[in-house]
C-alpha cells in the first residue's frame, strides 16, 4: 500500500527541468521527458537508439549505466516533489537489478518515494518497455540536506532565464 505525502515546496519547481529549444542539461542531453509527477511519485518516457547502446548478435542491448540513470532519475525526481525550499538531496546509495536488456526504442521509468524521514528518502525504481516488459528495478537510498543548517551545499544551479 503506498504512503500519500503532501507536496514539497520544491513540487512547483519542476516544470524548469523540462528543457525548452536550445537549452541543456541532463534531460535535453540524453532526452528524456517526464510524462507524470504527483507528490512521492515521477515517471520519465525516454527513447534510447543505437547511440546508448552496444551491438550484441543481431540486436543492440542499451547500456546498463544508462538504464541505471534513468531509474536513478525517477526516484529522484519523486524526491525531490516532497522536498521545502531549503532542502535538497544527495544520492548516498544506489542499487539496479537487470532482469531483461533493454532495447532502442521507448521505455518508461517510474520512480516512487517509499520512506521519508527528516534527513533519508528511501525510494524505487522500476523500467518497462513499450510493451510493458519490466526490464529492470532500482533503489536508493538519499540524504537530506538542510540548506539553511549548511547553506554551502546549495546545488540548485543557475537561475533559470
Amino acid at each position: 500500500m503506498a504512503t500519500a505525502f503532501r507536496p514539497g515546496e520544491r513540487f512547483a519547481e519542476m516544470d524548469r527541468w523540462q528543457p525548452k529549444p536550445g537549452e541543456r542539461g541532463i534531460f535535453a542531453t540524453l532526452g528524456w521527458h517526464r510524462v507524470e509527477v504527483a507528490p512521492g511519485r515521477a515517471v520519465l518516457e525516454w527513447e534510447p537508439t543505437i547511440d546508448h547502446a552496444f551491438p550484441a548478435g543481431k540486436d543492440w542491448i542499451v547500456h546498463g549505466g544508462m538504464v541505471t540513470a534513468i531509474l536513478d532519475t525517477a526516484m529522484g525526481s519523486a524526491t525531490w516533489t516532497l522536498l521545502d525550499r531549503d532542502e535538497v538531496f544527495l544520492t548516498a546509495d544506489l542499487r539496479t537489478e537487470f532482469y531483461r536488456p533493454a532495447r532502442p526504442g521507448r521505455v518508461r521509468a517510474t520512480g516512487w518515494v517509499v520512506q521519508k524521514t527528516r534527513r533519508v528518502t528511501f525510494a524505487a525504481a522500476e523500467l518497462h518497455s513499450d510493451a510493458g516488459v519490466l526490464l529492470a528495478s532500482g533503489r536508493a537510498s538519499q540524504v537530506i540536506i538542510d540548506l539553511q543548517a549548511d547553506p554551502d551545499r546549495d546545488r540548485r544551479g543557475p537561475a533559470p532565464r
